[in-house]
């Protein structure tokens, strides 16, 4: 099919449409597609303008790019680092996410950034152009790509902060955040919230600043009187995130997440707990016992499942959601278990 300078297709829209059936006839996922397209139509029976397409167009275009960006690198755990863009070179908190960026890359993960500068600039600066990402922003001011990713092929530029966010969840294994304004507060409560409703699967959530840096403390401190005290959250959400002033601490928290605990998957209330340990029967019973508040109904059950890694042991209940700090919780009791089983991927 003939395209055009301006990337049209030169075609009727029907021959367009037809060759892209034909396309996806063949695809594995074309039952999805299909639905895509359905919707599609939906949309254009509606009254959407000019404006509502341009949307909807914009934010397949940030997907698409995303996607094509990330595959070749899915296997690869990576961690998210957020901060101020107004952060100067000079600032102690510029120097610790350099150094932390160095520490994740040493310590096997990719590092993913706004792309700007301030903390971003530490973190594509300490981790290089080679082992970081920047998830860019199209804004009418501050943002401006950092000079250690601008000519990376791991740059997006994005068109909508939705699905900026989207992405840094999805791809990510660890969160940190450092101090920073409204889009740094923006990012970590929505973390939070994701996280809190089951919409993202559990990663580890790490709040750094410098030791003697009051940021986090004061932050803690509105949670506490403001949200916690008045019921607003559980006083088990606190599990969700660590706050931490050493480097070192931040790198074997995310690393020790990942030690035994794979991954999450959610169908609904029924949770499956993918395990790079398999767990012995005492194990298991002790869980039930000190986990039984996790429970909608029935027991937790140990299995096993095979996934693109290998081989996992798993464990699966039905989750009562309202518990996600006691998620964690569970999460860490798995990685304190001693290494003295066969570990479960084949």
């Amino acid at each position: 099919m003939a395209v055009s300078s301006q990337g049209r297709s030169s075609g009727s829209l029907q021959q367009q449409l037809a060759a892209l059936a034909a396309e996806l006839d063949r695809h594995d996922h074309g039952d999805i597609a299909v639905k895509l397209l359905e919707n599609l139509v939906s949309i254009s029976r509606s009254e959407a303008d000019r404006l509502d397409w341009e949307i909807l167009h914009g934010a397949l275009s940030d997907i698409s790019k995303a996607f094509e960006v990330f595959h070749p690198g899915r296997a690869q755990r990576k961690v998210s680092v957020f901060g101020s863009s107004r952060t100067d070179p000079d600032h102690p908190v510029y120097a610790q996410c350099e150094a932390l960026a160095l520490a994740l890359v040493q310590g096997g993960f990719d590092v993913l950034t706004g792309a700007g500068n301030g903390v971003m600039e530490a973190a594509n600066k300490g981790a290089g152009p080679g082992r970081s990402y920047g998830l860019d922003i199209h804004l009418p001011f501050e943002q401006a790509v950092n000079r250690y990713i601008e000519s990376a092929p791991r740059l997006i530029t994005f068109r909508h902060f939705f699905t900026r966010k989207l992405f840094f969840l999805r791809e990510s294994d660890g969160l940190v955040v450092m101090p920073g304004g409204f889009g740094t507060l923006d990012e970590l409560f929505e973390a939070l919230t994701l996280i809190q409703t089951a919409k993202t699967p559990p990663i580890p959530v790490v709040l750094l600043a410098p030791r003697g840096d009051d940021y986090w403390l004061s932050w803690q401190h509105y949670v506490n009187s403001a949200l916690c005290r008045r019921g607003m959250i559980s006083h088990e959400d606190h599990t969700i995130y660590r706050l931490l002033d050493s480097v070192e601490g931040a790198v074997t928290h995310i690393a020790r997440f990942h030690r035994v605990f794979h991954a999450c998957r959610f169908d609904g209330n029924r949770l499956q707990m993918l395990l790079n340990l398999a767990p012995s029967d005492t194990q298991l019973a002790w869980v039930n016992h000190n986990f039984a508040d996790l429970l909608l109904r029935g027991s937790i059950e140990a299995g096993r499942t095979s996934t693109a890694q290998g081989t996992l042991a798993t464990l699966e209940f039905w989750f009562d959601m309202r518990h996600m700090g006691r998620l964690y919780a569970l999460i860490d009791h798995l990685n304190s278990w001693p290494a003295d089983r066969q570990l479960a991927a084949a």
